[in-house]
């Protein structure tokens, strides 16, 4: 099982000309802040949809619920794969499910089945893992531009990508 540096560049926090970096070490997706985050959000929007009507429990509350398990899911499908592209693909998919779940749930509060003030909350909570992913795809793509291969292998598993 391989592991790397989870480094993450979080927006608007800034010493000097640097941007803080939270680094720590990283041995399954599970580690990884952005899947614990899209897991506890999969939940929340998952009891949310069962106060929708009946007859949406098929249909939008059934949409909400699998894009927003998606997200998580296929951040765990990529990971501990050989080859770096086939992980950063799982990123892109999370990425495209996050898109997917952000617009249910506006669609969800047009409908008038949740406030305004929940569909903020969750919509600025979706962003918030986008970037993440964005900060982690950003990572992933300068550690491949250091390795020949882009396969992982004992001499690049402790590599730091440049950030």
């Amino acid at each position: 099982m391989f592991w790397f540096l989870e480094t993450i560049l979080y927006e608007g926090k800034v010493a000097g000309n640097r941007s803080l970096v939270m680094e720590r070490k990283i041995e399954s997706y599970e580690d990884l802040e952005v899947y614990q985050k899209l897991c506890e959000l999969h939940l929340e929007v998952n009891e949310m949809t069962f106060t929708f009507p009946k007859f949406e429990l098929f249909e939008l509350g059934s949409q909400l619920r699998r894009s927003s398990n998606s997200a998580p899911a296929n951040i765990a499908e990529g990971w501990n794969n050989k080859h770096t592209n086939i992980y950063l693909e799982g990123i892109n998919r999370a990425q495209g499910e996050i898109r997917e779940t952000k617009h249910h749930i506006k669609m969800a509060f047009k409908k008038r089945y949740i406030e305004e003030p929940r569909c903020k909350d969750l919509t600025s909570r979706y962003d918030e893992c986008g970037r993440m992913l964005t900060g982690l795809e950003n990572s992933l793509n300068s550690w491949k531009s250091m390795t020949k291969n882009h396969r992982l292998s004992p001499k690049t598993r402790n590599l730091k990508p440049i950030t």
